[in-house]
């Protein structure tokens, strides 16, 4: 019995070297050189700056210099593309919200996010409110009723083949309307259009027109979410109004070249998870108007799995 006990507990402390061993390999790894943050985006808007926040507290936590490099356009492939042709190093990474999945299903890909090696989720945007010119609009029904009686008129900025492109496409079917769905290019490009009253419509995070909805230049319609987020608490959604419209939630993610070693997504799923520990880094998050959120690697690909199947079914839907 002695000997059985000896030998469990010699097979309990290999085992636990094994464990120690296999977590310092993982922790070894560090970046050598300044680390480019490719995003889909212009300055400015909530994916710009909540990449700047995790190079800024990334850099604090572990003296690596993380830089932002925008690179909008095309439903966001040219950033895409910029990372699927980076060495798959740790040193370049796409960070964003369902960009690859959705220009994936609008055609502008032949990929979705399996062409990548999911990092960490470091962030939550609900899904984009719908913002018209509170001059010209009094609210929702005003709004829908200029859109029914002047059918492919009312224009509606977007990014064609972007999550806000479907976000319209969805809109349209659930209200019962035919929008002019004009591209204009980026978040900062649709407040441009909105301002300028080239457009009479503009989907956008809550952080891209809360300035102008404090001024009384922008007024929102309605939150395509299920319930009300404490973030957007004073803003109706859409089913509180009688309108069955409910879209996915912006998940900012890591993406990775496909070959990145798995012990450099363990550095940043780790680094991530420190970070959301972090209260000044949480309160930099909630200051510009998003929501900390943290997954690992692992559950980040399951959550970007089930982003795709939602559009898929989404784009099917919407073909019918």
């Amino acid at each position: 019995m002695k000997k059985t006990l000896s030998l469990i507990l010699a097979l309990c402390l290999v085992l636990t070297l094994m464990i120690s061993g296999a977590a310092m390999a993982e922790s070894e790894w560090k970046p050598s050189s300044t680390v480019s943050i490719i995003i889909p985006a212009g300055a400015g808007g909530d994916t710009d700056l909540t990449a700047r926040v995790f190079a800024q507290y990334a850099k604090e936590m572990t003296g690596v210099d993380f830089i932002v490099v925008n690179a909008s356009g095309a439903a966001g492939s040219i950033a895409a593309n910029q990372v699927l042709g980076a060495a798959p190093d740790g040193h370049t990474f796409l960070y964003g919200h369902n960009l690859v999945n959705v220009a994936n299903v609008a055609g502008v890909t032949d990929y979705n996010y399996t062409a990548f090696k999911l990092g960490p989720t470091f962030a939550k945007n609900p899904a984009n409110l719908l913002f018209i010119n509170p001059q010209k609009y009094e609210g929702i029904d005003a709004f829908l009723d200029a859109a029914k009686a002047n059918p492919g008129t009312v224009k509606a900025c977007t990014e064609v083949g972007a999550y806000t492109y479907y976000e319209l496409l969805a809109f349209e079917k659930a209200a019962g309307i035919d929008l002019d769905l004009v591209d204009v290019g980026s978040a900062s490009d649709k407040v441009v259009a909105m301002l300028s009253k080239q457009v009479d419509l503009m989907p956008a995070a809550y952080l891209a027109g809360k300035d102008y909805l404090e001024a009384g230049q922008f007024a929102t319609i309605g939150v395509p979410t299920a319930e009300r987020y404490d973030l957007l608490k004073d803003f109706p959604t859409f089913k509180e109004q009688g309108i069955d419209f409910v879209f996915p939630d912006c998940d900012y993610s890591f993406y990775f070249p496909k070959e990145t070693p798995d012990e450099v997504i363990a550095w940043y799923d780790k680094l991530v998870a420190e970070m959301e520990t972090n209260q000044a880094c949480l309160d930099a998050i909630s200051a510009i108007n998003v929501i900390p959120y943290y997954l690992d690697s692992k559950a980040s690909e399951e959550n970007d799995a089930a982003y795709f199947n939602t559009f898929t079914e989404i784009a099917a839907s919407l073909a019918e």
